[in-house]
């Protein structure tokens, strides 16, 4: 009866917010965030466009798909990664129904990047069209999907993914701010932040498998700064923290438990906590940390050439043993048997074992180290399964 209460109170005041004049955002914006979000699909229709400043009166008409389909150069990967997302629609929907709603998120895609020629198809970015169009609808999803694209997710459609790492590099500092503890155990193990890649550029949507979950944190994300994902995803990992801890500190083992992410998360407890570490640690304030991490990044710069070299034989190994005889010939000064097998035993420990074993491929490692590749949407990245 109390939750029922709080509901109906709830309701109340964010009918009263969209009724009022001007429409109270700043109200909206609040309970976007506080316990139990928008609370319904048809709130959320109303409301996400005022959380984005998208004109509901005013949307224009979609194109014919055809045309866009013959002039995409992303059409191809699209169509892809539209597929492959049958696990993104609700269980039981009849098959007809999924169809047509994919080829309206083939559309949706096509048309924003039509329209900001400026913006890269990256994968991951159907994870989030499709949470708008189920719940909003085509029309409306394509308004904010292209507000979005042109603000939140703008860093992560630029052609490389330097400003992706760029965000990537707040994880760190935040952990660091609220548990040195795990924050060293982490650095330890050099897992470093590929593990929320996927969190982050799909607003976790493509990893939390129940659709009211991806929809309440949706709410949230709409409602807040831009980096709020980061800081959402520093607050599972520090959830998490007695887990990590117990693991293997080495890359393959902490890399493992973590993009492994649980699917019954205090989501409400975890909101409000990263909300309260935004506030307590603004992205101003973490700005020097991130850039530290993103020089201490330079490290796996040099390891680049085993990467380049791998992508040619294709064999790790191989690649190691040759790297390591060359160290050993500029070694002969140490010319003792227990230097030799000391350093031929080295390459257990290697970044690039640890790299492999990570199961990322050396495409994506590649483009993970030379960020000026440019990564989107020929190279494939293996983080989605």
């Amino acid at each position: 009866a109390d939750f029922d209460a709080k509901r109906k109170r709830k309701l109340a005041k964010i009918y009263q917010a969209l009724n009022s004049d001007p429409i109270d955002v700043a109200m909206l914006r609040r309970m976007a965030i506080s316990e139990g979000g928008l609370l319904t699909d048809e709130i959320r229709c109303k409301v996400w466009p005022k959380l984005l400043s998208v004109n509901t009166d005013d949307l224009p008409p979609l194109p014919a798909g055809k045309e866009l389909r013959e002039d995409s150069k992303d059409y191809q990967q699209v169509l892809l990664d539209v597929r492959r997302s049958l696990r993104r629609f609700p269980p039981g929907m009849p098959d007809e129904q999924r169809e047509g709603l994919q080829e309206e998120l083939i559309d949706i895609i096509l048309h924003v990047l039509k329209r900001n020629p400026q913006l890269h198809y990256y994968q991951g970015y159907h994870d989030i069209v499709i949470t708008f169009l189920l719940v909003v609808g085509d029309r409306l999803a394509t308004a904010l999907v292209e507000k979005l694209s042109t603000h939140h997710l703008r860093d992560f459609m630029d052609p490389t993914m330097d400003n992706t790492k760029h965000i990537l590099n707040y994880l760190m500092p935040i952990i660091d701010q609220v548990n040195p503890e795990v924050h060293d155990f982490m650095q330890s193990a050099e897992v470093g932040t590929i593990f929320a890649l996927s969190w982050l550029i799909t607003w976790f949507g493509h990893v939390l498998s129940d659709f009211r979950h991806v929809v309440r944190l949706y709410d949230f994300f709409l409602a807040c700064h831009p980096l709020m994902p980061i800081y959402f995803a520093a607050v599972i990992v520090l959830h998490r923290k007695q887990e990590v801890l117990d693991c293997e500190c080495d890359m393959a083992s902490v890399h493992h438990l973590l993009s492994q992410i649980p699917q019954d998360l205090p989501y409400e407890s975890l909101i409000s906590k990263a909300g309260d570490l935004f506030v307590q640690f603004p992205p101003s304030e973490l700005t020097k940390e991130a850039a530290q991490a993103a020089q201490a990044e330079r490290t796996a710069a040099s390891t680049f050439k085993d990467f380049e070299l791998a992508s040619v034989q294709q064999r790790p190994d191989t690649v190691l043993r040759q790297r390591f005889r060359e160290r050993l010939r500029g070694e002969e000064r140490l010319r003792g048997e227990d230097r030799t097998k000391s350093i031929l035993t080295k390459p257990r420990t290697n970044r690039f074992v640890k790299l492999a074993v990570m199961g990322l491929t050396v495409a994506a490692a590649l483009a993970m180290v030379k960020s000026a590749l440019e990564w989107a949407p020929k190279f494939q990245l293996q983080i989605f399964p």
